[in-house]
């Protein structure tokens, strides 16, 4: 029974109206648990759009295949039509990158008609996300951040605050250097990288004795911060 479940492929060549309705709504099925997959696994957030076209995107595709079939005429012909459109988009998290080959894949075995494959590997890639954001695999235990200070003129900036680091075991580097209020301040630019248990209240008051209580900025992301 199991055989001739996974076995089971469209080999007709003619497309007929119960394999359009019965591939559509397995990949409708298979699509919704991927996106749901993906919207418990980011409780950071995510947007609307993005879970909508995981559900829509392997019917879309499983469709393009059915409408394929073994006709290669008709596969060149669709593939001049799609090569007109053009996505212009800014490169995605690669999570998210992930997940719409995921969802691509899925729609590709539905619309051969693999459809116990397409289910199996579903849930087994589903149930591996979920391990995988349960267990916080690959997760940071210290965070990069970018600390802008100011101090006086007075105070040498090379080892300035290498003792404050130093007791709150922050790992840094000086990025930039520059003089502000005609060259009586320097701004001191920082990346530095904090552990999850260390207090950024008591390293921010530690800086602020040290550079006379002047201003300090502490950025989350210092990968698009303008320096």
């Amino acid at each position: 029974m199991l055989d001739s479940i996974f076995s089971a492929a469209l080999t007709s060549a003619e497309l007929t109206f119960t394999d359009a309705i019965l591939t559509i709504f397995i990949s409708i099925v298979l699509g919704g648990l991927i996106s749901f997959t993906y919207m418990k696994t980011n409780p950071g957030g995510y947007s609307q759009s993005f879970t909508l076209t995981m559900v829509l995107l392997p019917v879309i595709v499983a469709i393009i295949i059915l409408l394929i079939g073994s006709n290669v005429a008709r596969a060149f012909s669709l593939a001049g039509a799609f090569s007109i459109i053009r996505f212009r988009s800014a490169p995605g998290d690669p999570k998210d990158i992930t997940f719409v080959l995921f969802t691509m894949a899925s729609g590709l075995a539905c619309g051969v008609g693999s459809f116990g494959y397409a289910a199996l590997f579903t849930l087994i890639l589903c149930v591996l996300m979920f391990i995988l954001n349960r267990t916080g695999f690959g997760a940071r235990k210290s965070q990069q951040k970018t600390l802008k200070v100011t101090i006086p003129e007075n105070l040498g900036y090379e080892e300035a605050f290498a003792e404050v680091f130093d007791t709150f075991n922050v790992r840094y580097e000086l990025k930039k250097i520059r003089t502000t209020e005609l060259g009586s301040l320097y701004e001191l630019v920082y990346e530095v990288t904090i552990d999850e248990h260390t207090s950024q209240k008591e390293l921010l008051d530690a800086v602020r004795t040290r550079n006379g209580n002047l201003d300090l900025s502490l950025t989350m992301c210092p990968a698009t911060t303008d320096y």
